[in-house]
């Protein structure tokens, strides 16, 4: 069945949020009565996170598990499920909604205006945080923008909010040609969508921190700047030209296809 909206949900022992994420995603998409496919890519998760996304699937037909072969990451997490979406206009989004879904609207009407690629900032407008990082985290996350700029020449007040959308095109475009499977998979989709000259907008959304966010600001933050140079020499080595994964689109098949070794 074709659907106009995809909304990806990466997740990963979320057993304590997802219950409550869902009522909440289907609650608005039937409000707005969109046409609509939203889904859950489990990635290998150790509690009941499946089992309760099951659970709701018996009574949303929206809904659709993709299991992951283990746990992978959340970047390959939200590539799985774009890959697989069946949507004109798809959306990714951290599935403890820090920008709540109905800023969604946002992103699309952006999409709408002629973007490619629209995604969440929470420094746009700073006064849109609701409640904002610890000093440290907060800290951590400019000195990564300022690296961000230098190492990848991305412009962004903001590429980490864990919440943008973009056209199918686009979708192709990005996510066939996307490597990194950690958390450093935002600026990776944002480098990529400019390297290949789509319009990107930066969209000003509400935004709260959760402190059960699963980051460690020190740790991930090196294997982040570690995934910065990767995309460096990615890009240097030519790896972004061709696609190295199929854009499965149709189909119901839960794992990434790859095309090239």
């Amino acid at each position: 069945m074709s659907v106009f909206y995809s909304i990806v949900l990466p997740a990963y022992n979320e057993s304590s949020r997802i219950g409550a994420s869902l009522e909440k995603a289907l609650a608005f998409v039937r409000e707005q009565g969109w046409n609509v496919e939203i889904i859950v890519v489990n990635d290998g998760s150790t509690d009941d996170t499946a089992d309760i996304v099951r659970s709701f699937m018996l009574h949303a037909p929206e809904l659709r598990l993709l299991e992951n072969p283990g746990n992978r990451g959340k970047g390959y997490s939200v590539r799985n499920g774009m890959l697989n979406a069946r949507g004109d206009i798809l959306l990714f989004s951290d599935t403890d909604f820090s920008s709540p879904i109905y800023e969604a609207k946002k992103l699309i009407a952006a999409i709408n205006d002629g973007a490619d690629v629209a995604f969440g900032s929470r420094w746009l407008l700073a006064e849109t945080q609701t409640q904002r990082q610890s000093l440290m985290r907060q800290f951590v996350g400019r000195a990564y923008n300022v690296l961000l700029r230098v190492v990848l020449g991305l412009p962004f007040k903001d590429t980490q909010c864990g919440f943008k959308a973009c056209t199918r095109r686009a979708a192709e475009v990005i996510f066939t040609r996307q490597q990194i499977d950690g958390w450093g998979f935002d600026p990776e989709l944002l480098f990529i969508a400019r390297k290949f000259g789509l319009k990107m907008t930066e969209v000003a959304v509400e935004w709260a921190n959760d402190d059960r966010s699963k980051i460690n600001p020190i740790v991930d933050g090196i294997k982040m700047f570690c995934e910065l140079l990767t995309i460096r020499i990615h890009s240097v080595t030519s790896r972004y030209e061709q696609p190295t994964f199929q854009f499965l689109g149709s189909t119901h098949g839960p794992l990434l296809a790859s095309s090239k070794q």
